[in-house]
């Protein structure tokens, strides 16, 4: 009897990525298969996955981008990945199908519900995206990575924690070094899609930092493709030493290096910092609808291990301001990545792979009858 087939939907972003990956690890070692579907922008953030997953593109298409005809299509589009998905699953039936969300995770999902193959969903931020709205009444299981998750009437839902990469894992706790008189590391990073105002800000508010202070830092600047030439030069121009790159595929070394983190409180950013144990700057996405990385920093800055600066407060004077508070507090810096290791759900992975195991056997069960 051949192993069981888990299939993973998700696509659009790292963040809902980067947690579908290490599902997909965590399930392969459990000595299942794993396939994901996506569609052609998620395929493009395949690169890390194991080998062993099989990556179905599927058609799909959301109603949030592009003009009336692209619009149009959305529709038809979607529809057209839907009986994509149920031609596979009808070929080689899954135990189970997990999405993360995106709008590529909807025809697998929808082909699951057709076709009544246990089906869960994964919430990784405080509140649920859109897809994930559509498909929490549908499913047999909600599980949530940040705690608490604003769920539906009705619906409940399980607290697994995000799943974070094995490479995120390999540096579990790793030691902090707090700032001295040293080199110390700053990373920036504004997630898998960067984010300007991380290019606009932090450059000149590292800039205005003591100069006893400033000659010290390294920064690790993650940058959209468009914004890295300019961010280099201003560096170089301000005799700062930086690395600007719009991907850094070594993030977790990255983070286990920095002495402080300034990034978007996305929940996989989150999840890694937790996970690892860093103090951090957090700089919510103002233009999410439903202000769902505010929730996601919620717990580290009532726990001390991260400083919230909301965008309309996220100007040079104040953010170089909070730099050098926490870089001239050894004592308090470290008492930060104490607090956010304190946060972190390294085993939310197999948190999340007992679910799917649990889901699928009943199902398995009446199959095998």
């Amino acid at each position: 009897m051949s192993a069981p087939l888990l299939v993973i939907a998700a696509g659009g972003t790292g963040g809902h990525m980067f947690p579908a990956q290490a599902l997909a690890e965590t399930m392969l070692a459990r000595g299942w298969r794993v396939a994901l579907s996506t569609d052609a922008r998620g395929a493009r953030y395949t690169s890390g996955f194991p080998e062993a997953v099989a990556v179905e593109v599927m058609s799909s298409a959301t109603f949030a981008r592009g003009g009336i005809l692209a619009k149009a299509a959305v529709g038809p589009r979607i529809a057209g990945g839907v009986l994509q998905a149920v031609r596979r699953m009808r070929g080689d039936r899954p135990a189970a199908v997990v999405g993360f969300g995106g709008y590529p995770a909807i025809p697998a999902l929808a082909a699951a519900t057709l076709l009544k193959v246990p089906r869960m969903i994964h919430e990784q931020n405080g509140v649920l995206g859109r897809v994930n709205q559509l498909f929490a009444k549908r499913v047999d299981a909600v599980a949530c990575g940040t705690w608490p998750t604003e769920l539906p009437d009705g619906v409940e839902g399980v607290h697994t924690g995000n799943p974070v990469r094995s490479a995120i894992r390999d540096k579990e706790g790793a030691s902090y070094i707090p700032p001295g008189d040293y080199p110390m590391e700053i990373l920036v990073t504004g997630g898998s899609q960067a984010a300007r105002v991380l290019s606009d800000v932090v450059p000149p508010a590292i800039a205005e930092l003591p100069r006893e202070l400033r000659v010290r830092l390294r920064v690790s600047h993650q940058a959209r493709p468009e914004d890295v030439e300019r961010v280099a030069t201003y560096y170089d121009e301000q005799l700062v030493q930086a690395d600007v790159q719009p991907f850094f595929h070594d993030m977790p070394r990255r983070i286990a290096e920095a002495q402080l983190v300034i990034a978007r409180s996305g929940a996989s950013t989150v999840a890694d910092l937790t996970v690892i144990g860093r103090p951090a700057i957090l700089v919510p996405l103002a233009s999410a609808i439903r202000d769902e990385q505010t929730a996601n920093a919620r717990a580290m800055v009532e726990a001390g291990a991260a400083v919230l600066m909301p965008e309309a407060r996220f100007d040079v004077v104040p953010l170089s301001g909070v730099i050098a508070d926490i870089l001239g507090d050894p004592d308090g810096a470290a008492q930060m990545a104490r607090a956010a290791r304190s946060l972190g759900i390294p085993d939310a992975a197999e948190r999340l792979a007992g679910l799917v195991e649990g889901l699928a056997g009943g199902d398995r069960q009446e199959t095998d009858q």
